[in-house]
């Protein structure tokens, strides 16, 4: 398949710049290097040489961003060694390799290819299919006086860890679209997340505005089959980490201290597999990002299984939008 621009690297040069190449191609990976950096000049053949073979228009795009003179995308996006090589899919995170590690960079590159080959079958699908219009579903009904607030949600700078390789990502757990399991009927695509190596995950919302968070409604859809113990499971303990300027490790959640931490059962998910958790509102009054951090499951499986997860509160005034700031801890 031939490209249909120049197939080098597209050096960034601005905030403006990063955030059109992010809008404007359904695929995008980031290089973030610095001249002095001797392992990024090492692996450097090996992005190139990806970019020639699969860069194409408004589908996907190879970037290089120096993090000496492009500071702010460098620290919106967290990037504290050099080389990082983030992915974007439908301008949300999927996947960061960091250091100049040629195998973990290769799988990555094998895992774009497999997306790239998918949207140049499909044009139209290339955002990966979810719903952009219409009514917005929901497992539960809204507390009266609040409203759904998951539009405040800046995806573009979304992050999801631990996650089993796939098209599915933060954009599914958004999808305003009613969750395929639902149906009764097999989806075509994987329309909810499952964790990987563990059953363990890691979700960073950072929001457009400052919000009042009351209510959290997490769906879980996992097969109904009690024999199969490798069948996912839902999530049991869940800690809630507010006004963060980016997602935490793993580590870093376990021995920290949580705005929040819930714990569920049973009872507490309803006909359409929704668990509609009332927060401590007054915890949760003007954040600006909130990390929802999945401790463990409530069974035996080494997996656990998110669907849809919606915002319920009140919006505050919007920052400007189209331009990258880090959002500082409080």
């Amino acid at each position: 398949m031939s490209s249909t621009h120049d197939s080098k690297p597209i050096e960034v040069t601005s905030s403006a710049q990063f955030q059109t190449i992010l809008q404007t191609n359904a695929l995008v990976v980031a290089d973030f290097y610095a001249d002095w950096c001797g392992p990024c000049k090492a692996i450097k053949p090996i992005f190139e040489k990806a970019s020639e073979e699969l860069s194409h228009e408004n589908v996907l795009a190879f970037i290089k961003v120096n993090t000496d003179t492009q500071k702010d995308i460098a620290q919106a996006y967290n990037v504290t060694s050099l080389p990082t090589f983030i992915y974007f899919r439908n301008g949300q995170i999927t996947s960061r390799v960091k250091g100049a590690d040629v195998q973990k960079l290769s799988g990555m590159l094998e895992t774009i290819r497999g997306h790239f080959q998918e949207a140049m079958e499909n044009p139209g699908g290339a955002a990966g299919g979810s719903s952009s219009s219409g009514a917005t579903w929901r497992g539960a009904e809204l507390p009266r006086g609040y409203t759904d607030i998951t539009d405040q949600i800046e995806i573009n700078r979304c992050e999801l860890l631990n996650v089993e390789s796939g098209p599915e990502g933060v954009h599914t757990l958004l999808d305003k679209s009613r969750p395929s399991a639902l149906s009764g009927q097999k989806s075509a695509t994987k329309d909810w997340v499952e964790s990987d190596t563990d059953e363990q995950l890691m979700l960073f919302l950072p929001f457009q505005a400052m919000i009042k968070l009351h209510t959290l409604q997490i769906t879980s859809l996992p097969p109904s089959d009690d024999d199969d113990d490798e069948a996912p499971m839902r999530p049991k303990t869940i800690k809630l980490f507010t006004n963060k300027s980016h997602n935490l490790g793993f580590d870093e959640a376990e021995d920290m201290s949580a705005t929040q931490v819930i714990e569920l059962s049973e009872k507490d998910w309803n006909p359409d597999g929704t668990a509609n958790i009332s927060l401590r509102y007054v915890k949760f009054q003007n954040i600006n990002s909130l990390v929802l951090f999945v401790v463990d499951g409530d069974g035996d499986s080494e997996k656990v299984r998110l669907d849809r997860v919606r915002l319920v509160g009140e919006a505050g005034e919007k920052r400007e939008m189209g331009k990258l700031e880090k959002i500082g801890d409080e």
